[in-house]
């Protein structure tokens, strides 16, 4: 265990975008048995969509961002509650649950995300984030591991949580227009003539989801095409430099 975690922590000191962190963590779950993992950070505004790194499917991470679930999901509402890890499954729809809550519980169990182990973080600066291990269904193998491993999983969640704030803080702007690091590398790769399909072997992304995070930066500034975004890109690099 010393090892795993010492192995994760130099590699979180070495990480510095979203795709790295991602792979930071998915090595370490993989070596706790524990591959299905999401880490969710809130926005500081309502009209900003939160930050999210997983190996949840991306069928369901992109329909979750778009439908912008993270507003009523009672995972993440029970987080707010509290700073307490917390094991969750079928149980968490109640009685208090929303219809549309429950819908929501209903698609992800779909895409093998029936029960989790989450770990709030409130750490007084920022907005709450959230660290959740999932699994398809009950299973005492995921029982154990998460009651055994507990404290080391908040311990991670904690680390992995700083780091990603210091590192990816501060979203990079075009013209004032904010773009979250993702959108902004989809577009520096597509400056560079690159397909959505050659931008997605790169980043380890799907087609679609390039596809996706390109739409959303079209729509943030205000153009029709991606060439027109680049153009955009290009003269706000130019003024920087100006």
């Amino acid at each position: 265990m010393h090892r795993i975690f010492q192995n994760f922590i130099d590699s979180l000191a070495e990480a510095h975008s979203s795709a790295e962190f991602s792979q930071t963590m998915t090595v370490a779950a993989n070596d706790l048995e524990l591959s299905c993992f999401a880490y969710l950070a809130l926005p500081d505004r309502l009209d900003r969509k939160p930050r999210l790194i997983s190996t949840y499917p991306e069928e369901w991470t992109s329909r979750y961002m778009q439908s912008r679930y993270e507003l009523i999901d009672p995972v993440i509402a029970r987080a707010l509650r509290t700073a307490e890890p917390f094991k969750w499954g079928p149980e968490i729809a109640s009685d208090q649950t929303s219809p549309a809550q429950k819908q929501l519980l209903d698609e992800a169990a779909q895409f093998g995300i029936g029960v989790g182990f989450t770990v709030p973080i409130h750490d007084g600066r920022g907005p709450v984030a959230a660290m959740t291990f999932a699994t398809r269904g009950r299973n005492s193998f995921f029982e154990d591991r998460v009651q055994k491993q507990a404290r080391v999983l908040q311990l991670m969640a904690m680390y992995f949580h700083a780091h990603v704030r210091r590192a990816l803080k501060s979203e990079p702007a075009l013209g004032g227009v904010r773009l979250s690091p993702r959108e902004f590398e989809c577009l520096e790769w597509a400056a560079h003539g690159k397909s959505a399909w050659e931008i997605g072997c790169i980043l380890g992304i799907s087609r679609n989801t390039v596809a996706y995070y390109l739409e959303n930066t079209k729509q943030k500034l205000g153009v029709r095409t991606v060439v027109q975004a680049v153009a955009r890109m290009a003269a706000a690099s130019k003024e920087k430099q100006n």
